[in-house]
């Protein structure tokens, strides 16, 4: 593939790894939908399902940074379509696990391949499109592609769910992983960084251990009390890994995390932007999409379709914020995207046990839109802020930013509503004698009792159900609250601290190099590709400095 060739097949390229993209960011969200199916067929409780959805975004998010390195040094390309392998693979062993610890083990071996997949799609996106206008609009596309496959995961789950078991919301990414390998193959362009690095095993570890200890205490805080030695060791001792990791970043020769890049204010305050929007967006859909078959009584397919609104607003929303943010700035756009989420998470807030999905409208709406405006802009931000030839590691903390936030959200919104949950029903529990059994059966999820008052039936069974629904609904506007107030502090950190635009003068020019403005890159070419980041003398447009326009040479 020569050059020209590969400038003429970038939009195709950019389809190819948009479909690849789109089956990762859909599995933080697909599984949603198919939690109560968990709980019935699975015996899972509230903390095994956090585990569930956690397992995939902190295995995701620890060797996001890992792959993103491997990509600059390796190859983008060939890491990208190893990634393919490893998803398709972890997907299909999720289909097939017969139980909670098994699914979670899959799930985690999913993150691998998605590690490998999301910095690699960015990063070559970045390589291929180097004209600004151009590439601003591919990442706007790019964005969109994320956040859809988050919103819309709810709805392709519950299609498949009315018509197959849940294995199915699985299996169903083999075949569309099998078609962007082929597609890969022929279409997608390799680079790499010229100068390489050996890898940073030590750093991989501390930041996984890190997360795992962090995220352990906080999903088992509201079966231990957060006041349990166990709990708070396990939180203490994830904050001094990730603080060790940190430090182990800042001394090493050759770290995965450059941490020089965070001296950018495009970057640093991006990052905490979209981290924060995954830790909404994740954290509600979460809840969201249980109490809408808990406690409203919808089918998967359902209560997927009525998640629609996310998906569709955050569609339009994502390339237009691209042109907003061109007119008015990155600041005023992601801060007004911000303020839109924090808004819906105080609407979703006012939930009531005799609420209707018609309560729940508005709230879903803002949380799209909200999303598809500060997606693309933080995402262009971070990219822009960044010199060319550190794409891959660039990218992927981006995505470990992403990740790390929708973990922390599913991690800490749904403890606080377990918290809440299971305060509520235990004095009922202990004055009405429960046996143990029943009561962990009940305290373990609104599934689990509402599974015992059938069982129950008559009075005692609706109470109980009654009870249930109602400790539930309770903890969700506790969460809404608590996540409200998290992305509204974010939203003033955003308004005073996130620059309005690029440098002009420098280009946009990112910490330790130069402006994507001049094509030039260190880019080196693979399997006879001539670097398609590096400009063209033959086809340049550009007159000499010195002179009026001149005949261009032939071929």
């Amino acid at each position: 593939m020569t050059r020209r060739s590969a400038g003429s097949r970038r939009w195709a390229t950019l389809a190819v790894l948009c479909v690849s993209l789109l089956i990762v960011s859909l599995d933080n969200t697909v599984l949603n939908v198919a939690l109560p199916t968990l709980v019935r067929d699975l015996h899972a409780s509230s903390s095994g399902l956090q585990w569930v959805m956690d397992a995939y975004a902190v295995v995701f998010a620890g060797l996001l940074l890992v792959q993103g390195s491997l990509g600059d040094r390796l190859g983008r390309k060939w890491v990208f379509l190893a990634g393919l392998v490893v998803f398709a693979v972890g997907s299909a062993a999720s289909a097939f696990s017969h139980t909670t610890g098994m699914l979670v083990g899959a799930r985690a071996f999913m993150g691998i391949g998605a590690a490998a997949i999301m910095p690699s799609t960015l990063s070559i996106l970045t390589n291929v499109f180097v004209e600004p206008r151009e590439r601003a609009r591919a990442i706007g596309i790019w964005s969109g592609t994320t956040g859809l496959g988050l919103a819309v995961g709810p709805i392709v789950g519950g299609w498949l769910l009315t018509h197959f078991w849940w294995g199915s919301v699985f299996l169903i990414n083999v075949p569309i992983a099998a078609v962007g390998f082929a597609a890969a193959v022929w279409l997608v362009p390799n680079s790499r960084q010229e100068t390489t690095l050996p890898p940073d095993p030590l750093g991989a570890v501390l930041s996984i251990g890190g997360m795992v200890l962090l995220l352990w205490g906080i999903i088992e805080a509201p079966n231990r009390s957060w006041t349990s030695p166990y709990v708070l060791g396990s939180i203490a001792a994830g904050i001094v890994v990730l603080a060790l990791f940190v430090h182990w970043e800042h001394r090493t020769t050759h770290p995965m995390l450059e941490l020089s890049f965070f001296r950018s204010r495009r970057f640093s305050v991006a990052v905490v932007a979209m981290a924060l929007v995954i830790f909404s967006l994740m954290g509600s859909l979460f809840l969201l999409t249980q109490y809408l078959q808990f406690d409203l009584g919808y089918s998967p397919l359902q209560a997927g379709v009525r998640i629609t609104p996310i998906a569709g607003i955050l569609l339009v929303a994502a390339p237009i914020s691209s042109i907003l943010a061109e007119r008015f700035g990155t600041r005023a756009v992601v801060t007004v995207g911000l303020g839109l989420i924090s808004v819906g998470l105080f609407t979703l807030a006012r939930t009531s046990t005799h609420g209707t999905y018609g309560t729940a409208f508005p709230g879903l709406a803002l949380l799209g839109l909200g999303t598809g405006l500060a997606f693309a802009p933080s995402t262009e931000s971070i990219m822009g802020s960044l010199p060319p030839d550190r794409a891959g590691v660039g990218s992927a903390t981006n995505s470990a930013g992403l990740q790390i936030g929708g973990a922390l959200g599913i991690g800490v919104l749904g403890s606080l509503l377990a918290t809440r949950y299971q305060s509520h029903l235990t004095p009922l529990l202990a004055r009405a004698s429960a046996p143990h059994a029943v009561s962990v059966l009940v305290l373990g999820s609104l599934g689990g009792a509402q599974a015992v008052a059938q069982h129950l039936g008559g009075t005692l069974g609706a109470a109980l159900r009654t009870a249930a629904v109602g400790a539930f609904v309770s903890g969700l506007d506790l969460a809404m609250v608590v996540g409200g107030v998290v992305v509204a502090t974010a939203t003033v950190v955003v308004a005073v601290a996130l620059p309005a635009r690029a440098d002009a003068t420098a280009g946009g020019e990112g910490p330790g190099g130069s402006s994507r403005g001049d094509g030039a890159d260190a880019e080196v070419p693979e399997d006879g590709l001539a670097d398609v980041t590096a400009p063209d003398p033959l086809t340049s447009e550009e007159a000499p400095a010195t002179g009026g326009p001149t005949e261009r040479p032939g071929p």
